[in-house]
């Protein structure tokens, strides 16, 4: 994860209150660190090999959460939902753990830059996320799930959650002036399906859908509400 990303998670989880977090995967423990003096900190990671938690359990993703996780105002997902193979189980996990109000926060590269989207069409293989016939190694980190804007918002839905909102950050914009070419098809879509948008929630998920951060982004971050 870029230290500009990081960044923006750290500025924007200040700007709220919450008092228990729980960090999954943690890492090398980035987050508490940036945020020590905040909140009490519990972790879950493969490895587990950070410092500044309360708890930290070494745990599988890809299975339900430790059974002595409590209850969390806050869960943090960074760079965790690409390289689960279940993450619609790993979503309502979080989702029991939270109280209503809980806030969940999700950070995953983007595989709906114009630039990956031409990758797939030359190679069948988005950017990160390769073929891995012959590296496949399990309890190691590979990209195996790939993320856009559209794919988890209807994960999140799925699980139970609501008020989805997608952070800019730096890495929202495009680098090449390709790119906002290769873009327009997909944001005259977006923008016509915003046209017809019958509900609320209609409108909000294609005016996000046709936004910067989704269309050239390479990174992902996204914060969703238990209510």
């Amino acid at each position: 994860m870029q230290l500009s990303s990081k960044g923006v998670v750290l500025d924007y989880l200040r700007e709220k209150k919450f008092s228990t977090v729980l960090d999954a995967p943690s890492g090398n423990g980035w987050l508490a660190s940036g945020l020590a003096g905040r909140a009490t900190f519990d972790g879950v990671d493969l490895y587990a090999t950070a410092s500044g938690y309360r708890h930290i359990w070494m745990h599988d993703l890809d299975l339900p959460l430790p059974a002595d996780c409590g209850s969390y105002d806050l869960i943090c997902c960074c760079e965790g939902i690409e390289h689960v193979g279940n993450p619609l189980m790993l979503l309502r996990n979080f989702f029991r753990r939270l109280p209503a109000g809980g806030l969940l926060v999700v950070t995953t590269p983007n595989v709906w830059f114009p630039q990956a989207r031409l990758q797939y069409f030359l190679r069948g293989f988005f950017p990160s996320f390769p073929c891995l016939t012959g590296k496949i190694i399990p309890g190691t980190h590979m990209h195996i799930t790939p993320w856009s804007w559209p794919q988890l918002y209807l994960y999140l839905k799925l699980a139970g959650f609501t008020q989805m909102e997608l952070v800019p950050e730096p890495m929202s914009k495009a680098k090449h002036l390709h790119e906002h070419l290769l873009a327009i098809p997909a944001r005259l879509y977006c923008r016509g399906r915003l046209r017809k948008a019958r509900t609320d929630e209609e409108k909000s998920f294609w005016q996000t859908a046709a936004s910067e951060a989704s269309l050239l982004g390479r990174h992902l971050i996204v914060v969703a509400r238990k209510t």
